[in-house]
């Protein structure tokens, strides 16, 4: 439906379009790994609702008179709640607008995607959904690693490290099992704890780790090492974020290219 909607706004059908919403992931930082569907809902857009961990380049690749409002949320500051991002689609999308939701990697991965096409739905508002190069798939590329390894890795796990309290709670003899890949978002706080519990729980303490920082733009650093270590050498970097941690035997097989850098 909005395809064709899209279709006849460009050939001039003179015709008002209802309000919808288009959720679009914006990938892992690099600019140039948007989708061609997110860029061009984005440039057709009435208002971006973005958040922090989108690059702000494609802003700019907005209609000039597009309103842009930021909605995102940072560790360690309040933000915008998520109640609140729903109501602003909602409303703006009920005014008759098109409406692109901005979302950094992917909006189904740890994006919140799910509790917002549920509220649109709810409210009779027109979506779709674009997907974007996640943070793990865009990092693990930039820096190197493979995710998956027929000899060492036949699984990927995606977990976030994010606290509700004082520790990650996560299920950590699944984590622990061999010939997997772990991938976790949001784990710099608590990944001393992380990497202690993997130990706890079976994990070989060589198992080799990598943190990416910024991962896809050009101030890009990994940080390399094993999960006895990791914790005290992210330390020692002082690595602020955003951040990106795998875990396991593929980061051992991590190889880069002098002569293609990324940019």
């Amino acid at each position: 439906r909005i395809d064709s909607l899209l279709a006849q706004a460009r050939s001039g059908v003179a015709q008002k379009l209802p309000g919808q919403v288009a959720l679009v992931g914006g990938g892992p930082g690099d600019p140039d790994l948007i989708t061609i569907r997110g860029l061009n809902l984005l440039r057709q857009a009435d208002v971006v609702l973005y958040d922090n961990l989108v690059n702000a380049d494609l802003l700019d690749y907005a209609r000039r008179d597009a309103e842009k409002i930021y909605v995102g949320k940072r560790r360690a500051f309040k933000g915008i709640r998520q109640e609140a991002i729903n109501d602003l689609m909602v409303s703006h999308a009920q005014q008759g607008l098109q409406v692109v939701r901005l979302k950094g990697g992917d909006p189904f991965v740890f994006g919140r995607g799910g509790e917002e096409i549920e509220r649109l739905a709810a409210n009779g508002i027109p979506f779709l959904v674009v997907p974007g190069i996640s943070a793990a798939l865009g990092g693990a590329s930039y820096a190197g690693i493979p995710l998956t390894h027929r000899t060492v890795s036949q699984s990927v796990r995606f977990v976030t490290g994010h606290r509700a309290t004082d520790r990650a709670n996560l299920d950590w003899p699944e984590l622990a099992k061999p010939a997997q890949t772990l991938v976790i978002y949001m784990g710099l706080p608590a990944l001393p704890d992380i990497l202690a519990q993997l130990i706890a729980h079976g994990l070989p303490k060589q198992t080799p780790a990598a943190l990416i920082e910024k991962a896809t733009l050009p101030a890009e650093r990994v940080i390399e090492g094993t999960i006895e270590n990791l914790a005290e050498r992210v330390a020692a970097a002082a690595v602020t974020g955003p951040t990106l941690i795998i875990i396991g035997e593929v980061v051992g097989y991590r190889v880069t290219s002098p002569a293609l850098p990324h940019g």
